[in-house]
């Protein structure tokens, strides 16, 4: 059975058309991301999805239950860390995932042993007892996740998880992520503008730009269809570009310092024949380089830009840091 089925989803706030026609379906223990720049309509689509707002159309299922007529149950259902901080910087961390566990209404007795077990499993033990507001941005990310698994839902919302951490950080969350839908066979259902972050966790990927949904499939199968390894080209010559297709090869980017990528088969063995068919041309090549196609090159291919990466990591690291000096 999927746990989310999502079909021609529309939300519209005003004139502006936040959600367009969305159809998605997501299976029992997969992570499943949504890709794409702030404005995308990834949040929107997540708070539809967690009954905190109405679309104007469609059909929306999670665990079978229909969020418009069992919006208490779907609840019951999820789990959900937001972008935005969503701790109490007076409390400890073991308060804090307390309060939590009474919220989702857990049983006093055995209580105390979820929230230490939550705490463990995202090494919170030995700080649960300290103010949230002493806490890392990392550790601080932990106990927010820590919130949200200690009724261990069966979905576990995730609106840019590592939004504001370092990279040392992130990874310490990615293995989280993956231990828990692991060892609690959780659903996760993630929003992100990380395209290292989506490729690292998730199975499957939705590409979202301007409220549609563009493409969907695993990360393997999103590279894929960019249609093989990339060649980067460098020259003084302005029609660099157009001596590459006269040659009969598919121009993927230009950008702007005019380096031209393109699309191949099999990238080293393309190399020297490129060059000698360029030279024969007139045309001096003065760099190159290879790479594997990315999801940058996935976005470019289907929406015809690259995706900006919204909020800067120094900025999202401020908002923690602000609030951590607030309720200092």
């Amino acid at each position: 059975m999927n746990m989310i089925e999502v079909e021609g989803l529309t939300k519209r706030f005003g004139d502006i058309v936040a959600v367009d026609r969305l159809s998605f379906q997501v299976g029992e223990g997969e992570i499943f991301g949504l890709l794409g720049p702030n404005g995308a309509g990834k949040t929107t689509t997540i708070r539809i999805l967690l009954t905190l707002i109405r679309p104007n159309e469609g059909k929306v299922t999670v665990g079978g239950l229909d969020v418009l007529t069992r919006p208490g149950e779907v609840r019951q259902l999820a789990g959900y860390v937001p972008q935005e901080i969503s701790v109490d910087g007076e409390l400890t961390g073991y308060e804090n995932v307390l309060m939590y566990s009474k919220l989702y209404g857990t049983p006093r007795r055995g209580r105390k042993e979820a929230i230490d077990e939550i705490l463990g499993r995202l090494e919170l033990t030995e700080r649960a007892h300290d103010m949230a507001k002493t806490y890392s941005g990392g550790m601080m990310r932990r106990l927010e996740i820590a919130q949200a698994m200690v009724n261990r839902p069966k979905l576990l919302f995730l609106d840019e998880p590592s939004i504001g951490l370092d990279p040392s950080a992130k990874r310490i969350i990615w293995d989280h992520i993956r231990q828990l839908r692991e060892e609690f066979g959780s659903v996760v259902f993630m929003n992100t503008h990380d395209m290292n972050e989506a490729d690292a966790l998730c199975d499957r990927i939705g590409i979202m730009n301007k409220g549609g949904l563009v493409t969907v499939g695993s990360p393997a199968q999103l590279k894929e269809s960019v249609g093989g390894e990339v060649i980067s080209l460098g020259s003084a010559n302005a029609d660099l570009a157009e001596k590459v297709k006269g040659l009969g090869y598919s121009v993927v980017a230009i950008s702007a310092e005019g380096l031209v990528d393109l699309s191949v088969p099999d990238a080293e063995r393309a190399v020297p024949r490129l060059l000698e068919s360029l030279r024969e041309k007139g045309v001096d090549v003065e760099t190159v380089s290879m790479k594997q196609p990315t999801l940058d090159d996935v976005f470019l291919k289907y929406t015809g830009s690259r995706m900006e990466s919204g909020v800067s990591w120094s900025d999202a690291r401020r908002v923690r840091r602000t609030f951590r000096r607030l309720r200092g």
